[in-house]
């Protein structure tokens, strides 16, 4: 199934097919894809615990991870409240995070050791509606592949103000002087990294109207499996409401 151009629906729509994609793409990757000594999960992209920690130990909770329990409820006796007492100061700003971006999942590959190896990341309209947020992408990108962890990650939209040359030229260009240039029929990527002491990556540059690439998610610095994206591309575009899958095959035909 040919990439569809998401830039043309609400960026909820893209969200709704963005979960039905990487939970398919998490059961086909558990479905044979990986060896028997991995699995994967799905994690809520914006959680805390993860991208600082880079290990996640299963059936860990954040209030009893190390045996202390819940923290204290803070007192009152000092607290006061935005909407009662606003700080007496000459300027404010205010910069709001895109709700669809904070509710994004990843795939997360594990080892037998239940250690994090790899991750798979799809970009949605709200890591690049903002500079915050798009800094934080790429620097949880780049904490990643940093700490020996594999990384794909896939790029259905196109370059903006931050990031001219794609997402995957604005990751590798904090890391090493990089020249990197999209075709302008090709605008988007998919880019899978080796995070071993030797860091690779390998691009693929696509464009609306063609076909999702066969693409190597690492496990090991030299070891990967494919990526099934275009099967589960297909299955997770089939599961979202009818009405816009008709906008976009519209879109798609030119009408």
């Amino acid at each position: 199934m040919p990439v569809h151009d998401w830039t043309k629906v609400p960026a909820g729509v893209f969200h709704e097919f963005h979960q039905h994609w990487t939970v398919r793409l998490e059961l086909a990757l558990n479905g044979g894809i990986l060896p028997p000594d991995y699995y994967a999960m799905i994690e809520q992209a914006s959680s805390g615990h993860f991208p600082d920690v880079l290990t996640f130990q299963v059936g860990q909770t954040a209030s009893g991870a190390h045996g202390h329990g819940p923290p204290a409820a803070p007192s009152n006796g000092g607290v006061l409240t935005l909407a009662q007492a606003p700080p007496r100061v000459s300027y404010t700003a205010t910069i709001e995070s895109d709700a669809y971006a904070d509710k994004t999942n990843r795939v997360v590959v594990f080892d037998d050791a239940d250690e994090v190896v790899a991750v798979l990341e799809v970009v949605s309209p709200g890591n690049k509606s903002i500079r915050y947020a798009f800094e934080k992408f790429a620097e949880k990108a780049l904490r990643f592949l940093r700490n020996g962890i594999h990384l794909m990650v896939i790029d259905l939209f196109p370059p903006t103000s931050r990031d001219p040359r794609g997402m995957h030229a604005a990751i590798w260009s904090e890391m090493i002087d990089y020249d990197f240039h999209l075709p302008p029929e090709r605008p988007l990527t998919v880019a899978s990294y080796s995070a071993g002491g030797l860091k690779r990556a390998f691009v693929e540059a696509i464009g609306v109207g063609t076909p999702l690439p066969a693409m190597p998610l690492f496990l090991h610095e030299d070891r990967y499996v494919q990526a099934p994206l275009e099967a589960t591309y297909q299955t997770a575009f089939d599961e979202i409401p009818r009405r816009w899958r008709d906008v976009l095959a519209a879109r798609a035909a030119g009408k």
